[in-house]
């Protein structure tokens, strides 16, 4: 059974740094690319970053470009975001999530095959 699992959030302030890690179990993910989306409260769910595992290949949201560092631990089977320079509007729950696809295209599309449960991430001013 997959399992995505997430820690690593909590409340921190404007200009400051959070790392969120997701280790990923059940399963060989080296076909696959991950990826972190966020979700503020009242809001649509939002692509962050995405990691292909096989080639590393990156790709960002805009909004987090310069700031945010997706990265990977293949022995480990964990995938981070290190988030830094965090602003107010930063402030949501972040998903780690999972599948068959490109960095790119998980961004486009938006959905995924495999999804954590959560960690939430605020940021006061």
């Amino acid at each position: 059974q997959v399992q995505l699992v997430e820690s690593g959030g909590g409340l921190v302030q404007a200009g400051g740094s959070l790392r969120l890690s997701c280790a990923a179990s059940g399963r060989t993910f080296s076909s696959y690319t991950m990826g972190w989306f966020r979700q503020a409260s009242g809001k649509e769910r939002e692509f962050v970053a995405a990691i292909s595992w096989s080639t590393g290949s990156t790709y960002y949201v805009d909004s987090v470009k310069g700031r945010f560092t997706i990265s990977r631990d293949n022995a480990k089977n964990t995938v981070y975001l290190q988030m830094n320079i965090l602003k107010p509007e930063d402030t949501a729950v972040y998903y780690c999530a999972a599948d068959e696809t490109t960095a790119r295209t998980m961004a486009v599309v938006n959905v995924a095959q495999y999804w954590g449960k959560g960690t939430l991430v605020t940021v006061s001013s």
